[in-house]
């Protein structure tokens, strides 16, 4: 599980920390944030302590039309031990009596000069990326004409000579051997290198080679969402390989299906012609264009005319 500590808020977003610097190291264990506009009232029973605190301006409103003695309450049942920040937008003007309960108890407050729902869209895609789930797959992952294109198959099937090559026909290689593969949102896989192998390729015979040195900055890619993943395997005379590409077969990671296709390796066959080329047909069904279905659609259409006929 990563760590994300209110220090890594402050390091990569506009934010000014004005109280609780004791408490900078507390860390954050979920992404959801929390509006405490009913605590203001003083209903606390339901009060998700381990979120980070978000106050707009309705809650600064209120709390600021309350008497003296009851901030200076809600502000100690705020600031619990585990509350990892309170982050407060607008730029507006933070009242004595914040700063000091926050200060006394070692809870961080943050001032953003930010519009409310602007940072609660940022803060959210930052935590979302951090605490979204992970795995790694063997495989290379490639960008073929804007499609993320994930190479399986067993070791020594080719993977990474078929990646070289795409790499010179002008595509750009994300990950060789290893992909990172976390999940953003419900339907949404992104991958990417572990940085020790990030640009790197291995090519049995010739060794590890740096792409972004031979090829230059603009054959690698730091992530990408896979959107097809194509499966390299030994060519199997007794099994029966889909020759129309009328059936759809889905490879599930995580909670995702992702589109699969099978292609089977024997000598004679140029891969990266073949890959490149399932990748653009991929596009092209997405764009409604299925050259399967319309010629099921034409065998159809023919073999009805033929019944008439007779």
């Amino acid at each position: 599980m990563p760590k994300v500590r209110t220090q890594d808020l402050l390091d990569n977003f506009n934010l000014t920390l004005v109280a609780g610097e004791d408490g900078v190291h507390r860390e954050l264990t979920t992404s959801d944030i929390h509006r405490p506009g009913i605590e203001m009232t003083g209903y606390f029973h339901y009060y998700p302590r381990e979120r980070l605190q978000l106050i707009g301006k309705t809650e600064m409103a209120y709390f600021l039309d309350l008497p003296d003695d009851t901030k200076k309450k809600r502000m100690e049942q705020l600031c619990t031990d585990i509350t990892p920040v309170i982050v407060i937008s607008r730029g507006m003007e933070i009242p004595d009596v914040m700063l000091e309960t926050a200060d006394k108890a070692g809870v961080p407050i943050l001032h953003s000069p930010r519009q409310t729902t602007r940072v609660i869209s940022r803060l959210t895609n930052y935590l979302e990326s951090k605490f979204a789930p992970f795995t790694a797959i063997h495989g290379v992952l490639v960008d073929i004409y804007g499609v993320g294109v994930l190479l399986t198959g067993q070791s020594g099937v080719g993977k990474s000579e078929s990646a070289l090559e795409l790499v010179k026909r002008g595509h750009r290689l994300v990950a060789d051997d290893s992909v990172e593969i976390r999940q953003e949102d419900y339907d949404r896989l992104i991958g990417n290198s572990p940085p020790l192998i990030e640009h790197l390729l291995e090519i049995r015979g010739l060794g590890i080679i740096n792409v972004m040195t031979l090829f230059g900055a603009g054959a690698v890619r730091s992530y990408k969402k896979i959107s097809l993943i194509i499966n390299l395997e030994l060519w199997d005379e007794k099994k029966q390989y889909d020759r129309l590409g009328l059936d759809e077969d889905k490879m599930k990671i995580m909670d995702v299906k992702v589109p699969k296709v099978t292609i089977p390796v024997r000598p004679g066959r140029n891969l990266a012609v073949i890959i490149e080329v399932a990748a653009m047909n991929f596009r092209l069904k997405r764009m409604g264009v299925n050259a399967a279905e319309e010629f099921s659609e034409r065998l159809t259409s023919m073999i009805d005319q033929g019944n008439e006929i007779d």
